[in-house]
C-alpha cells in the first residue's frame, strides 16, 4: 500500500484546471491563489511520479495520462461528496446544500414560483442554482458539478434517474394577422416555415418544437438565432415572424405588453415533458423525489 495518497484538495485543483484550461481561472474557481493551485498540482505530480500537465506561457495542455487521471479524480471527488450526502439523507429531508441546474427555457418561468415555497417549507435547504443549456447541465450532473437538473424531455441525458413533473404544452405566438382569429389552435402544417423564429442550437426547446411539428423542412427553413425566449418575443413583436413558446412562459406573462397572441399547437405530440433528473443510485434519491413532488405541485 502506498505511504502517501493524493489529497482531495490536489484532485480538486487538477479537475478545476482541466475544466478551465487556465491556472488563474482554475485558482479563482477553487478560491485559492494561482501559486497555491500550481504548487498543489506539482506536489501531485511528484507524488505519483508522472507529468500530468504540460505548461507553456500561453497553453495548458494535459498529457493523455493526465486526462485519464483527471477523469478518475472527478469520480473520487463525487464519491467523497456523497459521503456527506449520506449523512444529510439520514437527517431532515431537503436540508443542507443542494446544487440544481435549470435550463433557460424553464428557469425564468418556474423559479419565481417554486423558490418562495421551498424557502418557507424547507428553510434548512441551501439551494444553489445554475442556469445552463441541457447539454452542459447533463455534463455537469455526471461530472458532479450539480446534484440534479430541472430538464425538458425527451433529451438524452445519459444514465440518470428521473421523475416526471408535468406536461408543458407548446403554443405558436405571433401577430393575430399571421395566426388568424378563427380558431384557438394552429395546425403544424399551417406554420409558414419561412417566418418561423426559434432558439439557436443548444436549446432543447428548438428540438422539441421541431419534433412536435414533424415537418423536416422546418429544420432547414426556420431561422434559428434567438438566444432567449424573451429576445425572440421582441423580434416577433417587431414583425419578424412567429415563434413557438411553452405554456409556462405564457402563464408567466411573456407576452404582456406586446401586441402578440398565442394559439395552441395542434400536433401529434404538442408538449414537452418537464422532469427532475439526478445520477442513478444517488444517496439523496429520497430528497429528489420529495423535491420533484414540490415542483409538480407549484408549477
Amino acid at each position: 500500500m502506498a505511504t502517501y495518497l493524493p489529497t482531495l484538495k490536489q484532485l480538486q485543483y487538477l479537475v478545476a484546471l482541466q475544466d478551465h484550461g487556465h491556472f488563474g481561472r482554475a485558482a479563482e474557481a477553487c478560491f485559492v491563489t494561482q501559486s497555491t493551485l500550481s504548487a498543489g498540482i506539482r506536489e501531485l505530480e511528484t507524488l505519483i511520479g508522472v507529468v500530468l500537465v504540460e505548461r507553456t506561457r500561453r497553453v495548458v495542455r494535459f498529457t493523455p495520462l493526465g486526462d485519464r487521471i483527471a477523469d478518475k479524480a472527478r469520480r473520487v471527488l463525487r464519491e467523497a461528496e456523497e459521503l456527506g450526502d449520506l449523512a444529510r439523507a439520514a437527517g431532515r429531508p431537503l436540508s443542507g446544500e443542494m446544487r440544481m441546474s435549470v435550463i433557460p427555457t424553464i428557469a425564468p418561468f418556474m423559479l419565481p414560483r417554486i423558490l418562495p415555497r421551498l424557502r418557507r417549507d424547507y428553510p434548512d435547504l441551501k439551494l444553489f442554482l445554475r442556469e445552463e443549456p441541457s447539454g452542459a447541465a447533463c455534463e455537469g450532473l455526471h461530472h458532479g458539478r450539480t446534484d440534479c437538473v430541472l430538464l425538458a424531455l425527451p433529451y438524452a441525458c445519459g444514465e440518470v434517474s428521473s421523475e416526471f413533473l408535468f406536461d408543458d404544452r407548446l403554443f405558436v405566438a405571433g401577430p393575430e394577422s399571421e395566426l388568424g382569429s378563427s380558431s384557438l389552435t394552429i395546425r403544424a402544417a399551417d406554420i409558414d416555415e419561412t417566418r418561423l423564429l426559434l432558439l439557436e442550437d443548444g436549446h432543447c426547446l428548438k428540438d422539441h418544437a421541431l419534433a412536435a411539428c414533424n415537418r423536416p423542412e422546418l429544420r432547414a427553413e426556420a431561422t434559428m438565432l434567438g438566444t432567449s425566449l424573451h429576445t425572440i418575443v421582441q423580434m416577433v413583436d417587431n414583425g419578424l415572424g412567429v415563434t413557438m413558446l411553452p405554456e409556462m412562459a405564457l402563464k408567466a406573462g411573456i407576452l404582456d405588453h406586446t401586441g402578440l397572441t398565442a394559439r395552441a399547437l395542434e400536433a401529434e405530440n404538442p408538449s414537452r415533458q418537464i422532469a427532475l433528473v439526478w445520477r442513478r443510485a444517488s444517496p439523496r434519491e429520497k430528497d429528489f423525489h420529495l423535491l420533484a413532488r414540490v415542483l409538480a405541485e407549484v408549477h
